[in-house]
């Protein structure tokens, strides 16, 4: 063999070894290696994903799996990568609240709520979301049951009790349902394989999972190894490690819970959440938005998720609509959910700009009035879903805070992973705002919303008009010819 291709195949193996180490190991590039702590994988059709929250009980005049099945075709539109449907069991008559219950009075964790229609119905539902692209989650509750439930007519011995012998509720105002005891061996492998008989029997692809923290995560980490024997899952937790539930004493919150290593792909981004309220009450400012992610940068490795939402099943009904509490903010905050690192979720009714509580224990179904929102909805999750720059836990995505105003009611930032870039701005202030863009490479954009194209670079002014957005991606450089 000749010395000149001898050269050429040495050449050729330094640049695919090269090549192999880069693929092999981003985080060499991008960042720290995951730490050996965090054992998830996550499905890899999640690395692009919405959420969208789906209930059931006020989605349609009917209620049920079938009335449901009809929106996917526009869901999928929409851009929604994961529909999370609230639970599907039978609810207890025992202590009901209202005139239908709590989706969360489990009475039977095997079974469908007739209501809803039959298992049938629920996996024909399931498998149609799957030939469209989108996968399913079921809201799982795992603390605790009806007063009436099967578990605690056959097994009472699984329950916590009071000191006089008798079932309690696991929060005080939670007096429509009883609390289970996860010190029972019985009781975590029965509720482990009741999980995976909805896996094989209704085709789900993972659980978002009730108070998670408030069931031992030993219990969780298991359940998760088992789950992914049975196919891979996508697991949400209800729960945010360092934000104390309202509900819970602060004395009994644990900051050292660790749901996030061994268990489940995603917390709630609760502390995100309270922050934008109180943003939008002048309690705080957008200041405050770079100490929330420097911090969460700190907690958590980038390739770990955290769900931003501006409402959910829980906030429109007892907290109020995203309308009263984030009042004219609530579009500029929807965009700022959808495109910060994390992934958006989006509550049912929130296409349909919905300015009312839904009643939790009643019929009390979603007046969508031709989805007004659907447009507004579809443009951000559909960048979400296409966009490289903005996949879900890449270390190689970068996040730059723009230095656009001292002011303290506006924000801007920037999205990057190699060429491609989202620029994201807002203005929360009830008047106008000239943004300088300081320190943004020039180049051409297009504003998502108008469509319009745009030069841009660090001498380029943008003005924002009360309680507006912009969200402009960075076009491809045209090459010049000069033949």
């Amino acid at each position: 063999m000749s010395k000149p291709l001898l050269c050429l195949l040495a050449g050729l193996l330094v640049l695919l070894t090269s090549c192999n180490q880069n693929a092999a190991g981003i985080a060499a590039e991008c960042g720290p290696d995951l730490p050996d702590a965090y054992t998830i994988r996550h499905p890899a059709w999640a690395s692009n994903a919405s959420i969208y929250e789906v209930n059931i009980r006020q989605y349609t005049p009917e209620g049920t799996f079938r009335a449901f099945e009809a929106h996917l075709p526009r869901l999928q539109q929409m851009g929604v990568g994961i529909l999370w449907l609230m639970p599907v069991q039978p609810i207890g008559q025992f202590k009901r609240k209202g005139t239908l219950g709590s989706q969360y009075s489990i009475q039977n964790y095997r079974t469908v709520n007739a209501e809803f229609g039959t298992m049938a119905d629920l996996r024909h539902l399931v498998d149609a979301a799957h030939q469209r692209g989108m996968h399913v989650i079921l809201d799982w509750v795992a603390n605790h049951t009806a007063w009436d439930s099967q578990l605690a007519k056959e097994h009472p011995d699984w329950f916590t009790k009071t000191k006089q012998g008798n079932f309690q509720p696991p929060v005080s105002d939670w007096q429509d349902v009883i609390d289970l005891d996860y010190s029972k061996p019985e009781l975590r492998r029965y509720m482990t394989e009741s999980m995976a008989f909805w896996l094989r029997e209704a085709h789900f692809d993972g659980f978002r999972c009730d108070v998670a923290g408030l069931v031992p995560t030993d219990f969780w980490n298991d359940a998760r190894q088992q789950l992914q024997q049975v196919k891979p899952v996508f697991m949400l937790a209800e729960w945010d490690e360092l934000y104390p539930p309202a509900f819970l004493p602060k004395a009994a919150f644990d900051p050292n819970t660790k749901l996030l290593e061994k268990a489940f792909d995603m917390t709630y981004g609760l502390r995100l959440h309270t922050l934008l309220d109180s943003i939008a009450k002048g309690q705080k400012t957008t200041a405050h938005l770079d100490k929330y992610l420097a911090d969460e940068r700190r907690r958590y490795p980038a390739q770990v998720y955290l769900m931003n939402f501006t409402s959910s099943h829980d906030v429109n009904s007892w907290d109020g609509t995203e309308y009263e509490r984030l009042g004219k903010n609530a579009l500029p905050f929807a965009v700022l959910t959808a495109l910060l690192p994390g992934m958006p979720m989006v509550y049912s009714g929130q296409e349909a700009a919905l300015k009312k509580r839904l009643r939790f224990f009643d019929k009390d179904t979603i007046p969508w009035n031709d989805y007004p929102l659907q447009d507004f909805y579809t443009k951000l999750l559909q960048l979400k879903k296409t966009h490289p720059a903005l996949r879900n836990g890449d270390p190689c995505s970068e996040f730059e805070r723009l230095p656009v105003s001292s002011d303290l009611k506006t924000y801007a930032f920037v999205r990057r992973k190699d060429a491609a870039e989202v620029l994201v701005a807002l203005n929360l202030d009830n008047k106008p705002h000239e943004l300088m863009m300081r320190e943004l490479e020039p180049g051409n954009f297009r504003e998502l919303f108008t469509e319009q194209s745009i030069r841009l670079g660090a001498t380029s002014k943008m003005l924002l008009t009360p309680h507006s957005y912009r969200v402009y991606e960075r076009l491809p450089e045209q090459k010049r010819s000069w033949f």
